[in-house]
């Protein structure tokens, strides 16, 4: 399956985002989400199917679609978080102030029976005339199109309620007793009762228009406010970079020298400079220079990082002190900063189920409003009121019926939540993430890289009776070196330390038994490193008293002691240590307050996770857990009756991480365990799961709260529209204010606050 975000132009409601949906959906081998507060589509669809035949879709539904521009060698993103400086902003501001302007004395002529002159109604005509038609206009553009598709969205309900207030006053004017000198009009919250040909609604027609325009004008503001943390994560790279090129001296003799060059002309590989104060350009690996980095505005974590030869470096992060040179490993689209923003896009580009349900009504929303309408104004006929009784009742139906604040409740919010996410450095997959994180009551905390810095040391060398220390660390640092685990390269480091050459003797035969040891031929000698049982029973060597005594000492501390044996005797132990996170302890607390049961889960023995345990308030220990065995570990707790997530951050945890309710991913962990995970914390602090949870459940309560009031507000006005209690006047100003309203309770997100300093 192949995949493109469109970006779709001409969308004004929910309502026409599922008309496109439909139609995409309806092309063989498409399947497409289209969000109308983000503007685009996201389409998966086969080889077969081109975008051009999925841009004529959109455009034989009545609007227009882009494709996305080609960022696949650049890393510049460009984006606005000043609604100001939105077209589609700044069109409807301009068309709003002149038509608020040319409103005011047609109201207040239509409101204030001693402001009614002779043939003041022929100068409300004058004036409400261009707002009707010209500040109206997208609405009636959008109408048409959709009526000659056979389709019907908010637009059609506003557009047939403005052109009918002012075609009554037109017939009123012209062919009754409107027109003449000295009409005048008294003016009520409630519709009159018996009134005739003498009334005109100019004062409505006009009036609707600002409110509709006032109420699109501040949605596009709020949508280009929503998207203000995203479109910050899209700006925040480099822009240009010096990188090192190799040229030739006057004298022939090789140098090197600076250019600077667009950030688009960088490629992988090329060496750059990046000195104090400057942002670095790509993600990389130092090869020359010290210094400390400023992750905090794509970590959210405000201590700076130090950093020397070989360390990896992430693009947009500032450099603070020293001159750096770093190597390119990934540019364009495969940064963390381009991966972090299409995480975004994506999870604001999907639909929540309460979305889906909401949209569902949305689809038959408009045309059973337009019938209810009819109904009403046939009611009111039959029950021998005036026509313009009638007709002031089915206006008003019309207009408080549209379903602005139930298209927005949804979208804005999830905008906001993800966006605001993304700041905190929590990257949230999708909007159905946001269910899990309600139900989840267990969260299960892998030990290593989670709870602990996952950065082992080797803390001490255990040698039995008739070994030499040196020679055990040699042949078990050079066996160690093959394999990629982090106790593994402890021991190798440790080695390498003590080796006058900084040099491991090569490997024969290695082999790797996961979750039990690792063996091979280092110098002549059949070397086995792992479990206590595995060498007993698998190699057939014992340990010896003394070492099980150190082992246990060992454990008891909180230590990890890993077995050695060659030649066919245990010969000594090598005891690891993990660092404990200075946070980890307030990250638990943090969990149990949002009423979450942390158990700890590690592949290390008894003593020495609940020793970590007990040093953060865990009280549940599940130990010695062979890596495949982790996934049934969850799955265990899950037939307890158990809504379980996972946090974790090795290629091991992945399959633990997919199977979990909800699966979080440590950002300093591996591209595996990421990919797999629900929810990426990029800090790499285990406070952020707790801060992830706290925000996915503050978007989903503000979702939830947005779509119970726009379903109340639409479930009481109708009726009140339908038997006369309300001036269409008054339903144009209430419908702008649902929307509003749905708006400003989405936007209160944005000050969601890490748990930690709230």
């Amino acid at each position: 399956m192949n995949h493109v975000d469109l970006t779709i132009h001409g969308m004004t409601c929910t309502s026409c985002a599922i008309r496109i949906e439909k139609k995409l959906n309806k092309v063989d081998g498409v399947d497409a989400t289209v969000n109308f507060a983000t503007s685009k589509a996201s389409v998966d669809y086969d080889k077969d199917v081109t975008t051009d035949q999925l841009l004529a879709v959109v455009d034989g539904t009545g609007y227009t679609a882009d494709l996305p521009a080609d960022t696949t060698n650049s890393t510049e993103l460009t984006a606005t978080d000043d609604p100001e400086l939105d077209p589609e902003t700044a069109s409807l501001r301009q068309r709003l102030w002149i038509s608020v302007a040319l409103t005011i004395p047609v109201v207040l002529l239509a409101m204030v029976p001693p402001l009614q002159f002779t043939n003041w109604q022929w100068l409300s005509l004058t004036l409400a005339s261009p707002v009707v038609i010209w500040g109206a206009w997208p609405f009636h553009v959008a109408a048409w199109k959709n009526a000659r598709h056979g389709a019907a969205t908010m637009d059609t309900l506003i557009s047939v309620g403005v052109s009918a207030a002012y075609l009554w006053s037109l017939w009123a004017l012209f062919f009754g007793a409107a027109g003449e000198p000295g009409m005048t009009m008294q003016f009520t919250l409630l519709p009159s009762q018996g009134s005739g040909a003498d009334e005109i609604y100019l004062e409505v027609a006009a009036a609707v228009t600002v409110f509709i325009l006032a109420g699109r004008y501040f949605e596009a503001r709020a949508k280009v406010r929503s998207g203000a943390a995203l479109s910050a994560l899209l700006s925040m790279g480099a822009k240009d970079v010096a990188v090192l090129r190799t040229g030739t001296d006057d004298q022939g003799q090789p140098e090197q020298y600076e250019q600077r060059i667009p950030i688009a002309d960088l490629v992988v590989g090329d060496e750059f400079v990046i000195r104090p104060g400057e942002k670095i350009a790509t993600d990389g690996t130092v090869v020359e220079g010290q210094s400390a980095v400023d992750a905090s505005m794509l970590t959210g974590e405000p201590v700076p990082i130090d950093v020397t030869i070989g360390s990896e470096v992430v693009g947009a992060t500032v450099n603070t002190s020293g001159r750096l040179v770093v190597r390119a490993q990934r540019v364009g689209s495969d940064t963390q900063l381009a991966q972090m923003a299409k995480l975004v896009e994506d999870a604001q580009s999907g639909k929540a189920d309460v979305q889906r349900l909401a949209d569902r009504i949305s689809a038959v929303f408009v045309p059973v409003v337009i019938l209810l309408s009819l109904t009403t104004l046939a009611a009111w006929l039959l029950l021998g009121d005036s026509a313009a009784d009638a007709f002031t009742a089915a206006v008003a139906v019309l207009i408080i019926a549209c379903p602005c604040a139930l298209g927005l409740a949804t979208p804005t919010a999830l905008l906001v939540g993800t966006g605001r996410g993304a700041q905190m450095g929590i990257l949230i997959r999708g909007p159905q993430i946001l269910e899990s994180t309600r139900r989840v009551d267990t969260i299960v905390l892998d030990k290593t890289g989670t709870v602990t810095e996952g950065r082992m040391s080797l803390a001490e060398v255990v040698a039995g009776a008739g070994t030499d220390q040196d020679e055990l660390l040699t042949l078990a640092g050079a066996l160690e070196d093959a394999s990629e685990h982090p106790i593994a390269a402890a021991i190798a480091t440790g080695a390498r330390h003590q080796s006058a050459s900084g040099r491991l003797t090569t490997v024969e035969d290695f082999q790797n038994s996961p979750g039990l040891g690792v063996s091979g031929v280092v110098a002549g000698h059949a070397v086995a490193i792992g479990r206590r049982e595995w060498l007993a029973d698998e190699w057939s060597m014992p340990l010896p008293a003394d070492l099980v005594k150190a082992a246990d000492s060992a454990s008891a501390q909180g230590q990890t002691p890993v077995y050695v044996g060659y030649d066919g005797q245990a010969r000594g132990v090598l005891v690891v240590s993990d660092t404990l996170k200075e946070t980890s302890p307030e990250a638990i607390r943090e969990l149990r307050s949002l009423d979450l049961r942390p158990v700890l889960l590690t592949g290390d023995n008894a003593l020495a996770a609940e020793a970590v345990a007990a040093q953060v308030g865990i009280t549940e220990v599940i130990a010695e857990v062979m890596p495949a065995d982790k996934v049934d570990v969850v799955k265990r707790l899950q037939d307890q009756g158990r809504v379980v997530a996972m946090v974790g951050d090795g290629v091991n945890d992945a399959p633990a991480l997919a199977q979990a309710d909800l699966g979080l991913a440590m950002g300093t962990g591996t591209d595996v365990a990421i990919e797999a995970a629900d929810i990426t914390l990029v800090r790499g602090d285990l406070r952020s799961a707790a801060d992830a949870i706290a925000l996915s459940r503050a978007t989903l309560r503000t979702i939830k709260g947005n779509l119970f009031w726009a379903f109340a507000y639409n479930v009481a006005a109708i009726p009140l529209a339908a038997f006369g209690f309300l001036n269409p006047l008054i339903a144009g100003a209430a419908m702008a204010f649902s929307s509003a309203f749905v708006v400003s309770n989405s936007l209160r997100l944005r000050r969601f606050k890490s748990l930690s300093r709230s």
